[in-house]
């Protein structure tokens, strides 16, 4: 296993991470295998992972329940004695802070279903502009203070799905962070904060984590035969698997990424490729950038986040529904896609919140019908999360 330093927490860290996040599971997402998933922790830790990434949510019934993903990672690091041998970062669920004490009620929580008194890495969970401005009115900063002033929490961080200018306004606003977890991968260049965010993180030298370098497993599950092509035309022949983990690892600006396995086989795979230094050629980039180009080719509608149907009166957001309406489309699994659909929107901002009053139509400059791009949304994505 190759180890970078996570910016200033100055943690050596397993370049592979443990994300718990999709854990197999028997009939229902909150009913963790939990034979076979010890199994895949085992392996991993002794192998030299020693990152392991949780959340108060993950392996719920729903998608913001109290999650059982905790409770197993705490039961099986103490039954094994791994405690010391891993650092343990998991989320606070910023979304359902309602009061200054609903801050310290969760990490309690947390402690306890992860039966330690202490997290390596505790970071508010899925941060937007709204969720920061609310916790930020319930003295969330004071709250970290004291947390780290206990040694309850040793570094602290927030993971987001923000765009470029809301995550350095926020880096901003606190000079205690030392972590960001961030979505990124070839096909993410220019999504969310993008590559952007992640050289600016490296500029203040704030640690990196990254989340979803395989899209879900769009990038490595049911390979178009045109993406295909393209691949086969590289200098290395490498796994979808391998493109998409030694494109973040060739990055001197990414320090952890994160991997959500759910077999045993995965967890070797994606060990033995983060055991190894593989340095891209500037062809084989050259061939990423192409393949990224070609997933793109299969867009669902035109929209290109120009943003001048915006505001819309009844408050839908008009671009992020048509992105992951497109993004979709483009990677070809709607349940994956559903999970960004229905976290990153408001539920009074997506698509079936459009009455069809037409005046978005006039402003977009591709010339869309955007209420029946709206339409074509909704009857795509339904209007509840049931993809679990």
């Amino acid at each position: 296993m190759l180890y970078n330093t996570l910016g200033k927490t100055g943690l050596e860290v397993s370049r592979l991470g443990f994300g718990t996040m999709r854990l197999p599971t028997f009939n229902s997402n909150d009913e963790i295998d939990t034979e076979e998933a010890s199994k895949m922790l085992e392996y991993g830790i002794e192998n030299g992972i020693n990152l392991i990434d949780t959340a108060y949510p993950y392996h719920s019934k729903t998608l913001e329940g109290s999650g059982n993903s905790e409770r197993f990672v705490g039961k099986f690091l103490a039954e094994n004695n791994y405690r010391d041998e891993v650092y343990i970062s998991t989320k606070s669920p910023s979304w359902a802070i309602e009061s200054k004490n609903d801050f310290q009620m969760y990490l309690d929580e947390q402690l306890e279903k992860l039966q330690t008194d202490y997290i390596d890495i505790y970071l508010l969970h899925s941060l937007n502009v709204p969720d920061w401005e609310k916790v930020k009115n319930f003295d969330v900063l004071d709250f970290l203070d004291d947390c780290l002033s206990s040694g309850t929490v040793k570094h602290v961080g927030f993971s987001s799905h923000i765009e470029i200018d809301y995550l350095i306004e926020i880096i901003d606003e606190y000079p205690k962070w030392e972590v960001v977890m961030t979505q990124m991968n070839y096909f993410d260049e220019y999504y969310q904060s993008g590559i952007m965010g992640l050289e600016y993180l490296k500029e203040v030298n704030i640690g990196s984590m990254i989340m979803e370098p395989l899209r879900g497993g769009r990038l490595v599950n049911n390979i178009p035969q045109s993406v295909q092509d393209i691949w086969n035309m590289a200098e290395v022949k490498r796994t979808p698997v391998e493109w998409a983990l030694q494109y973040l690892w060739n990055r001197d600006d990414v320090d952890c990424v994160l991997s959500g396995m759910t077999s045993l086989n995965q967890v070797k795979e994606n060990i033995e490729i983060a055991s190894k230094i593989d340095k891209i050629s500037d062809y084989d980039g050259e061939i990423i950038r192409e393949v990224a180009r070609q997933y793109r080719s299969f867009v669902g509608n035109r929209c290109t986040r120009c943003g001048y149907c915006m505001p819309c009166p009844e408050g839908v957001d008009i671009i992020n529904c048509l992105t992951e309406f497109n993004i979709a489309n483009m990677l070809n699994d709607p349940k994956a896609s559903a999970m960004q659909y229905f976290t990153l929107i408001d539920e009074d901002s997506r698509a079936d919140s459009c009455i069809d009053c037409k005046k978005c139509i006039p402003f977009c400059s591709q010339m869309l019908n955007i209420p029946e791009e709206l339409q074509r949304v909704y009857e795509y994505f339904g209007s509840e999360f049931d993809h679990f």
